[in-house]
């Protein structure tokens, strides 16, 4: 049937989006440990803020993917280590890994279009926030004179 959901492929792009969602875990609690300087506080508590975000959204990857009958991935998506510290290099890397994890969710968007609302709405829901969250990261790697 053409309009039959492709579980499979489902269940394979939910788990990248659970092993990136994991990976963001890891890389936001690490960040949030290297920031210094004058703004540390706030910045600390926002990196903080997406390692929680990142983990409730694994754990609702994982919710769908053994919801359609597949095994949750025990693995974590690509952890770069830089060595860099510096505020713009932590945002920048962030910039990097939002920009991952939309593009999985637009793929899974793509193969849910029309076969499964659910999938749809959480990716669609998904999308919305890392559109966001891309947004917030760019605002604040650019400088005030730069707004258009």
């Amino acid at each position: 049937m053409a309009n039959e959901l492709d579980k499979a492929a489902a269940i394979t792009k939910l788990n990248k989006i659970l092993e990136l969602e994991l990976a963001g875990v890891v890389r936001y609690t690490h960040y949030s440990l290297m920031v210094y300087g004058y703004n540390r506080i706030p910045i600390v508590e926002w990196m903080r803020e997406q390692a929680h975000e990142s983990l409730g959204y694994a754990q609702k990857a994982g919710e769908l993917i053994t919801h359609l009958g597949g095994h949750p991935s025990l693995a974590i998506g690509p952890l770069l280590e830089t060595k860099k510290h510096d505020i713009g290099d932590i945002l920048r890397e962030s910039l990097d890994h939002e920009r991952a994890a939309l593009e999985s969710y637009r793929e899974l968007l793509e193969i849910a279009q029309g076969r499964s609302v659910l999938l749809e709405e959480y990716a669609r829901e998904l999308i919305a926030e890392e559109e966001e969250h891309k947004g917030e990261v760019d605002k604040m790697l650019r400088n005030p004179d730069e707004v258009q």
